[in-house]
């Protein structure tokens, strides 16, 4: 009676807890890393290879590569196991927090079952999926409480083993069948145990019988053979009454599979292929070229797929041990991009992070990614001088192909056309280590950077009595500005975050301990100030973690606890009791602080003065300009972002793209706006002409920039008519009116440097064929511009 009732909460726990995921790729591209590899998987001709948090396909018969992500309607979720069933062609995936996802190859769909991720019965550090095996299609599932059954053809749980004495719940690393008896390898000590398949009542532990005690990490049934791996290595071979040691592996196995008739141990140094007599076929290490730890590993057609922690998943022969084939997307480094740069046409991505209190330690050696031309490059790093901890990354507004990148621990790092040249420090330039009892410690902590108007490059480092540093990348120049007459002596608490100029030439610096910092060398009289107190809007404990300038010279400013404005920036220093605003909205009639108490990673401003806010656990908003308005607010749970955790934020100003760094890996959202030209001479239309299988004509979500007809290249203020041939108006939209955020349904409308236009005219009727014209006028300069568009029905 208990085991039926057991059985049918499962069932009906099962079939309610699983969802089909969206896919996000219309708006979305995934940006993950597929160097280090968690499984590796065959089926069909092809390998699926899992990293951290997504997956790729690798057909071996044309080569192609195939990616699965939180973009396709993947969770992000951190990847523990992968199973590929050919019978119903389904590829599952287990997660370390106990949720697994199918993924159909027939449709590309995402089903996720999260019955093991919210049973309350288990401990959530005990719901890691550990290994699948399928026999006639149910699948035993491992876990660290024990072993489920999932129906693949009913897609739905069945029955639930806990094995461990009295009932309790142990650690199986892996299953196998043998001879219609299920065999459990369990960790823990708690040994190999088995059970006959055909018993009704496997629910019931005493039915499981411990066939050798120990430890146990794999077991696997290889033809008409069983093996097991102890964790001292031993390799078992068992025959249902007896078992013999055969042999020792030199490392513990982190994977073992059994595929292509033949067992195949993955160890941390060697992978070892035996074949279905337990002979060894062929062992391989790293090399020179890949000198890498490895992880998985499986055979398909007398060739060998090696999964590792730097390069992927490395290809060789059975037959002839070869040079090894790098497989593996193109992507950067690692997921934990920390910060980023996107204002240029390139891409720029660095690892250096530090911690909330300014922390470098300990200190990493990464290299540098940039993304170019749809592909990421690396700059390795052994070409980049020892620099550690390589964070804020600063392109020449004069030189694209110069920029600065800032050590949090050794300085500034100067690339020119893509190749580190120049580390500057204590030594070659004027910036400075800060000081402590050992002379021989160098410790220079630049966190932020920006240019100014004239093309210096100005800097600030932590700990130091003058923090602030201009330097002239024309003249060599190095200058200082001490704080000394606010923060003396340097200490741990005289650290920086951000730095942002403003077209007054002020430096506007935010602080761990003193606040939001003002430093203008133009002015005489006391050039630099800081807010930090109560009566300016700033709680003791607020440290200043973001800035961003809009495009009304007012600052936005994110710190620990929220949300700031300075909304006069220019009349700053004029201004005897100047006061960080909040943002107040209106929330179901209710005013409230926008943001309040949240943790303000970074903030950016597109072209239409709108916000992009990163925060440290609720994901991303986008903002009207005056923060009214949450356009989009992007978490896990409604993107594809794989974390909450936003690290950086940045916007390629030319097409609107928008890079997002999570601490799980980088996204880019097509927000669709773009930045204003300063004359109208390159502005067009597209997509011209607008054929009819261009089916978009009469939709009406005007923030889906795959849809409609673009107009960009516009100036900050425009306004647009569109008219038929004969003159008759069509569509009208004016810059700061008409707004695709607005919520207005809008058939025409203006984001910064783009006007979009869903085909319908002022009757909200989708037009018909014929020649269109676009009548473009600047409102401040008079310039005007016509365009004419075709459009087929």
């Amino acid at each position: 009676m208990f085991r039926n009732f057991f059985k049918t909460l499962v069932l009906i726990l099962g079939l309610s807890a699983s969802g089909y995921s969206q896919d996000f790729s219309a708006l979305w591209q995934g940006h993950y890393s597929y160097n280090a590899i968690v499984d590796v998987v065959t089926g069909d001709q092809k390998i699926y290879a899992a990293a951290q948090n997504a997956v790729f396909k690798y057909d071996t018969q044309t080569n192609a590569l195939t990616t699965i992500s939180s973009v396709e309607g993947l969770s992000g979720e951190h990847i523990s196991t992968l199973y590929y069933s050919e019978s119903y062609q389904y590829l599952l995936i287990g997660y370390e927090s106990g949720l697994i996802e199918v993924y159909s190859e027939t449709d590309q769909s995402v089903l996720s079952v999260v019955d093991i991720l919210e049973k309350q019965n288990i401990t959530p550090v005990n719901k890691a999926i550990n290994d699948f095996y399928e026999k006639e299609g149910l699948v035993y599932i491992s876990t660290d409480y024990g072993i489920s059954v999932y129906d693949l053809q009913g897609l739905e749980f069945g029955d639930t083993y806990f094995i461990g004495n009295g009932g309790a719940q142990i650690t199986v690393n892996q299953v196998t069948i043998y001879n219609e008896e299920i065999y459990a390898a369990c960790g823990s000590g708690n040994g190999l145990k088995k059970a006959a398949l055909s018993n009704p009542n496997l629910i019931d532990y005493q039915q499981w019988q411990t066939v050798l005690f120990g430890e146990y990490v794999a077991v696997n049934s290889l033809i008409d053979k069983l093996y097991a791996v102890q964790s001292t290595r031993t390799v078992y071979e068992i025959d249902g009454t007896s078992s013999t040691a055969i042999f020792t592996l030199p490392g513990t196995p982190l994977d073992a599979t059994v595929s292509s008739s033949q067992l195949v141990y993955a160890m941390t140094g060697l992978v070892y292929v035996y074949n279905e007599e337990m002979q060894l076929l062929q062992s391989y290490g790293p090399t020179e070229d890949f000198d890498t730890n490895f992880t998985t590993a499986v055979t398909l057609n007398e060739e060998v797929y090696i999964g590792t922690e730097d390069f992927g998943v490395l290809n060789n022969l059975i037959s002839t041990v070869a040079d090894y084939i790098e497989i593996k997307p193109n992507g950067p480094l690692e997921n934990s991009i920390y910060k980023l740069n996107a204002t240029t046409q390139t891409v720029w991505a660095t690892y250096g992070e530090y911690t909330s209190a300014l922390n470098p330690y300990p200190l990493t050696s990464k290299g540098i990614n940039y993304y170019a031309n749809e592909e990421w490059h690396d700059i390795p790093v052994d070409s980049l001088f020892g620099a550690v901890e390589l964070n804020e990354i600063t392109p020449n507004i004069f030189n694209p192909n110069q920029v600065f990148i800032s050590s949090f621990f050794d300085g500034l790092l100067e690339i020119n056309n893509f190749e580190a040249t120049t580390l500057y420090d204590n030594t070659n330039s004027g910036l400075e280590s800060l000081v402590t009892g050992d002379p021989n410690y160098v410790d220079i902590r630049v966190s932020a950077t920006d240019f100014d108007s004239s093309g210096l490059l100005w800097s600030i480092t932590s700990r130091i009595d003058a923090p602030l540093k201009s330097y002239d990348p024309n003249s060599g120049l190095w200058r200082s500005y001490s704080f000394s007459d606010l923060i003396d002596p340097p200490n741990s608490e005289d650290g920086f975050f951000d730095l942002e100029i403003d077209s007054n030439g002020t430096k506007w610096i935010g602080s761990y301990a003193n606040g939001l910092l003002a430093y203008n060398e133009n002015i005489s009289n006391a050039p630099l100030r800081n807010m930090n107190s109560t009566a300016e809007n700033v709680d003791p404990y607020m440290r200043f973690i973001s800035l961003a300038l809009d495009n009304n010279n007012q600052l936005w400013i994110g710190t620990t606890l929220g949300l700031r404005v300075l909304y006069n920036t220019s009349g700053f220093y004029e201004n005897s009791n100047p006061s960080l605003s909040s943002v107040i909205i209106l929330e179901e009639g209710i005013a409230k602080e926008l943001l309040e108490g949240e943790v303000i990673t970074d903030i950016k401003v597109d072209g239409s003065n709108n916000k992009w806010v990163g925060t440290l656990d609720s994901g991303v908003f986008y903002f009207s300009p005056d923060g009214q308005t949450t356009i989009y607010h992007f978490t896990t749970d409604n993107s594809p972002l794989p974390s909450n955790q936003i690290n950086d934020i940045s916007i390629d100003a030319d097409n609107g793209i928008v890079y997002m760094a999570t601490a799980d890996g980088l996204l880019s959202f097509k927000a669709g706006g773009s930045a204003v030209d300063e004359n109208l001479e390159d502005a067009y239309v597209y997509p011209n002409p607008v054929r009819p299988e261009y089916n978009i004509l009469g939709f009406n979500d005007l923030n889906d920039i795959n849809k409609g007809i673009k107009i960009s290249g516009l100036t900050e203020r425009v306004n647009i008519k569109i008219t038929d041939i004969e003159g008759n108006l069509v569509a009208e939209a004016q810059t700061n009116v008409n707004l695709r955020s607005s919520g207005a349904n809008y058939n025409f409308a203006i984001d910064g440097g783009t006007a979009i236009w869903n085909g319908k005219n002022l009757g909200n009727n989708v037009v018909r064929t014929g020649v269109y014209v676009i009548l473009i006028s600047d409102l401040d300069t008079f310039e005007t511009k016509v365009l004419k568009v075709l459009v087929v029905r």
